[in-house]
């Protein structure tokens, strides 16, 4: 086994550090107190070609693969858990199913746009009534002679409101078990009938844009169903297990943020005469978090390595993206406990870090999920 990043992967490593602490960081801060999206960075993200790692250059992408994706994903987050989530969400949810499922038509159409960086992409799976019970799908699109007529409510998707296009799951008949058939579809957000909303108040990951979509009776061609209509629900199934792998990057790098502050906060507080980070209190916290965090990591870069090299990957998407959540928010707390009161305060961040890590445990299918998930890849 090698364990070395390529010379290319640790490139983007670096550049993208680079990036996101000039341009990132220094206004995490007010991001989150503001609650406001940062669309002037996804733009300077676009120039560098951030947007489409993943995907091929004929597509509007910069050819790289999914472990130079999650590196940037890391080096996002551990800048900004809001800017991070709204990166991981344009490409896992947005665009990576137009590429894995799309016709070569949806994706000169839609992809390239997305890859190239001109719109962000989203994703509308969860409703009201339907959460982790994806299959739950309340929404329906009947077809209509060339169309289909979609009706229904979304929420908590990300990035809408600056999508061009949101790829919507909806009910679309009866297979022969009599269970419903959920199929993606691709609806343009200037269509007449869907209504964007941005009606929430958030603990953590303000700045990421969180929308409510409402669609009645939203009229879309037929030829803008996504993928196989028979397995529009495998599909998308495949989707959040590539975006779990996404979610755990940023888990690490909201992680690795609060570990550093802490580390660096335990060298200059003296109590007793004493650095903080001599006393073995302290040191034993910062090992065990340091470890964690390590151990994450790996699970991670393995998750990407096998979905690069097209093995299954589900049950360690799963493992990676419930242990990194986990282990980001215990990172968190302990950060908050090193800096003792002054953690509990704005001004030092670690708050931050603790309110935006906490997601991690729920989207993209919570802790529990993932354990069902796990157990019926074991039993299986």
């Amino acid at each position: 086994m090698n364990f070395e990043l390529t010379k290319e992967q640790q490139m983007i490593k670096e550049m993208v550090r680079d990036f996101a602490k000039k341009e990132i960081a220094p206004y995490a801060r007010e991001l989150d107190k503001t609650e406001r999206f940062p669309i002037e960075t996804f733009k300077k993200m676009e120039e560098l070609g951030l947007m489409g790692i993943p995907f091929p250059e004929e597509y509007g992408g910069s050819g790289g693969d999914t472990i130079s994706y999650i590196l940037a994903v890391e080096e996002i987050g551990k800048a900004c858990g809001s800017t991070g989530l709204s990166y991981a969400a344009a490409i896992s949810l947005g665009a990576s199913p137009l590429y894995y499922f799309g016709t070569e038509e949806q994706k000169r159409e839609h992809l390239v746009p997305l890859a190239s960086g001109e719109s962000l992409g989203a994703f509308g799976l969860t409703e009201p009534n339907a959460g982790s019970d994806a299959g739950g799908t309340q929404t329906k699109a009947v077809i209509d002679g060339h169309d289909f007529v979609i009706n229904g409510e979304k929420c908590w998707i990300t990035n809408t409101s600056f999508a061009r296009t949101v790829i919507v799951t909806a009910v679309t008949g009866k297979d022969d078990r009599g269970k419903n058939k959920i199929s993606a579809i691709i609806v343009p957000t200037d269509s007449p009938g869907l209504t964007i909303n941005t009606p929430y108040e958030k603990m953590g990951v303000r700045a990421s844009n969180t929308t409510e979509l409402v669609l009645e009776d939203v009229r879309v061609p037929r030829t803008n169903l996504l993928g196989d209509p028979e397995k529009g629900f495998g599909q998308f199934l495949y989707t959040l297990d590539g975006g779990r792998i996404s979610i755990a990057s940023l888990a690490v790098g909201i992680a690795q943020a609060a570990f550093e502050a802490a580390l660096n906060y335990s060298q200059e507080r003296k109590q007793f005469g004493k650095t903080i980070s001599s006393f073995q209190a302290i040191q034993f916290k910062l090992a065990d978090m340091a470890m964690e965090i390590e151990l994450a990591r790996n699970m991670v870069l393995k998750a990407a390595w096998l979905k690069d090299q097209d093995k299954p990957f589900k049950k360690e998407a799963a493992y990676a993206k419930l242990f990194a959540s986990e282990m980001a928010t215990r990172v968190c707390n302990q950060a908050i406990q090193i800096h003792g009161g002054y953690g509990y305060m704005q001004e030092y961040q670690v708050e931050r870090y603790l309110r935006d890590a906490k997601l991690m445990e729920i989207g993209e299918g919570t802790s529990e999920i993932q354990r069902i998930v796990i157990a019926r890849q074991l039993l299986s």
